[in-house]
């Protein structure tokens, strides 16, 4: 399933590489959240072709809508994301199926991943090691699963939820949140999604003050009751940190009253 928005050239690297794929047995499901340079004309382009692809087209709503939706699309048991300026190498899909074969009670796949930054291969530092198995406390840092590397059984959202409409960033984030409390997770250990980051147009760089969305994902798991019991005290710590920081991130702009109300919101919490 593919979001997109104004990436028409992107767009065509990213479909191509799902078309390219050793495993056929799928359905390409773009969801276009009012793009405005042509990636409509290059849709039907592909129409004319012999593919299973369902294209939906809606006024700009944001990534979390258009992921929402195609996941409401999705006529398939497993939902497998790519974002519009990522690809795949022509394997994923087909060692995903063997895993999801191999592993019939996991419901959530992630392949390790290649980042480039204008061209440039990014080497992945320590903390971008992507994890097997119960990943809850490594969700807690940062986003420890990329989307376009995961497979998700579409089940997994009619039971935890799905994106979160309201935030503007970090929604990958909250969901592994509450994905990752519930279930375990398999890496497949094989360089099989391609990312392409830096660009002013992604809402990691565009969007100011992205720990403000990871302190709402982690203050909305503290009041939903579902963090496991094991990880409440590492998760109110986590949400102290990021708050203590953004507070001073907030004092040095003279934003003294935001300091004070991020730094009163783990107080919810005290015993």
């Amino acid at each position: 399933m593919i979001p997109t928005y104004n990436r028409r050239d992107l767009l065509e690297k990213c479909v191509n590489s799902v078309l390219n794929q050793t495993f056929t047995d799928f359905e390409i499901i773009v969801i276009d959240d009012g793009s405005k340079d042509g990636t409509g004309e290059f849709i039907a382009s592909l129409e004319t072709r012999k593919i299973n692809l369902k294209y939906r087209y809606h006024k700009n709503h944001g990534v979390s809508f258009s992921r929402n939706k195609g996941i409401k699309v999705a006529k398939g048991k497993w939902i497998a994301f790519l974002d519009s300026d990522d690809w795949w190498k022509p394997t994923k899909l087909e060692r995903i199926a063997e895993y999801i074969n191999k592993y019939p009670d996991i419901k959530i796949f992630h392949t390790e991943e290649i980042w480039y930054q204008r061209g440039r291969l990014l080497p992945q530092k320590v903390k971008h090691k992507k994890p097997t198995g119960f990943v809850y406390k490594h969700s807690l840092p940062l986003c420890c699963i990329s989307l376009s590397t995961a497979v998700v059984a579409k089940e997994v959202f009619d039971d935890i939820g799905l994106f979160d409409e309201t935030m503007e960033a970090c929604e990958d984030y909250d969901l592994w949140l509450r994905i990752t409390a519930k279930y375990e997770v398999k890496l497949v250990p094989e360089t099989l999604t391609l990312k392409d980051g830096g660009r002013p147009d992604q809402l990691s760089v565009s969007v100011w003050g992205l720990d403000r969305y990871r302190i709402m994902a982690l203050d909305k798991m503290l009041s939903s009751g579902t963090v496991p019991s094991e990880y409440y005290d590492l998760t109110l710590k986590e949400l102290k940190k990021k708050c203590a920081i953004f507070a001073e991130g907030c004092k040095k702009r003279d934003r003294f009253d935001d300091a004070t109300a991020y730094l009163s919101i783990p107080h919810k919490y005290d015993k």
